[in-house]
């Protein structure tokens, strides 16, 4: 197992704690993702959405958010953690011997992203234990408590959902949660990559980020993102490594007055610089 800078001593792999693994698709193929979690040591399901009449209006991120519900109402019924994965979700070879990033034994976890998109750290346990931010629910651990307040979630959602608009409610995730004295949790680095090929048109018509990808991988790939097909994967995996060190130098990983405000500061400051110390893309 790779050694996190911290002084984390917790050696929980996902392995260990995770019970089900959902992929969610509609029609893209998702082989190579169900061969690499199976490698791991998972048992996964996919949750294959349908084109429905109802959904011509709904725009594909509102979509997407009801195909989440369904992973969220099937975690409700278990006493394990569940990890819900995107179907472009490339995992890293063996993710599942890769720590658990956060205390098995806590009560009041909420969501856990493995991937992260524009991530920040709010603190730092002294078990190397990251409290943060992110968007973007491509890879993520649930427990039945966080399932059953993302439901909730869902349901606001619904009165409002924004026929054939953009809905950014995968932003709102994280404060949700905090609201119900829930906390989040980021690793010390991700555990796979987003390996979507073609830029999001919705996010083009809003002025937001056409594509996204991991600032910082655990190990390498299971597998080629499907991206390849479009983009040399080493130019970006390099564009990709460069937007998280410039944000972790221009303050947006972790934010000066969080630090200013923090009882550990160099806590925050050795995970924040030390998940970029790796030569890996």
């Amino acid at each position: 197992m790779e050694p996190n800078l911290l002084s984390q001593t917790a050696t929980e792999t996902l392995r260990q704690h995770i019970g089900t693994v959902f992929i969610l698709a509609c029609d893209e193929a998702t082989e190579p993702l169900e061969t690499a979690i199976a490698k791991a040591g998972f048992a996964c399901e996919v949750l294959r959405q349908r084109p429905r009449p109802e959904f011509t209006n709904f725009s594909r991120s509102y979509r997407c958010l009801l195909n989440h519900r369904s992973a969220w109402e099937r975690a409700t019924a278990t006493n394990r953690l569940t990890l819900v994965v995107e179907a472009d979700f490339v995992p890293v070879k063996g993710f599942g011997d890769l720590p658990l990033p956060f205390d098995p034994n806590q009560t009041d976890v909420g969501i856990c992203w493995l991937y992260t998109c524009a991530p920040q750290i709010y603190s730092v346990s002294d078990t190397g234990y990251a409290q943060g931010f992110s968007t973007s629910l491509v890879a993520y651990i649930i427990n039945p408590q966080s399932a059953a307040a993302l439901i909730e979630l869902a349901a606001i959602v619904k009165h409002d959902p924004g026929p054939a608009v953009y809905s950014a409610w995968d932003s709102e995730v994280d404060s949700f949660l905090l609201k119900r004295q829930l906390k989040n949790y980021i690793p010390f680095r991700n555990y796979g990559e987003h390996g979507g090929g073609q830029p999001n048109p919705e996010h083009r018509a809003f002025g937001l980020s056409t594509t996204h990808r991991a600032d910082i991988l655990y190990r390498q790939l299971a597998f080629p993102p499907p991206y390849t097909a479009y983009h040399w994967f080493p130019a970006v995996r390099f564009q990709a490594r460069l937007k998280g060190i410039a944000r972790l130098l221009t303050g947006r990983f972790i934010r000066i007055p969080i630090l200013q405000e923090s009882s550990f500061p160099l806590r925050l400051l050795r995970f924040a610089i030390g998940r970029q110390l790796s030569l890996r893309l």
